[in-house]
């Protein structure tokens, strides 16, 4: 499973002229499954998100969680974090999880993390063609690799 990460003020996702979700201060994730995840690296991702000390405290210092600050998230299927660009200009899908598999393990991590943060969490549609819209603050972003967690 591979996130990318982004501390924003504010977020939101439109298909198809109307909005689905958005979120105040908090995380936008966006999230790539392929084949070979699964619960372990929704649970391993989850916790590592939900204690991830990137919000300023009293002196504006990277000190405190989205759980310390009462933050939101929303959580963005993301695909093309698997892209191969290996070969040509064209990337490839092939290492991208297929909708069986990666359907449930993407419900599996947002039903996660809105229990370990405390909040439903914001969602976009499974391959549907979403707009994204972010004001990343300060900007912060942050790559995870649940195949990379050293």
């Amino acid at each position: 499973m591979r996130a990318v990460i982004q501390r924003v003020s504010h977020a939101c996702v439109t298909i198809d002229g109307q909005k689905k979700s958005a979120i105040g201060k908090g995380l936008l994730i966006l999230l790539g499954i392929c084949n070979e995840d699964n619960s372990e690296d929704v649970d391993w991702l989850v916790k590592k998100i939900a204690a991830l000390r990137i919000f300023g405290d009293e002196n504006e210092v990277m000190n405190l969680s989205i759980q310390d600050v009462d933050g939101e998230a929303l959580v963005v299927s993301q695909f093309t974090l698997y892209a191969s660009y290996k070969k040509g200009n064209r990337p490839s899908w092939y290492r991208a999880g297929s909708h069986e598999h990666s359907i449930p393990l993407y419900e599996v991590f947002c039903t996660r993390l809105s229990e370990a943060i405390g909040k439903t969490v914001g969602t976009g549609e499974f391959g549907a063609d979403m707009k994204v819209e972010l004001l990343n603050d300060g900007p912060v972003t942050i790559c995870m690799d649940t195949k990379n967690k050293e």
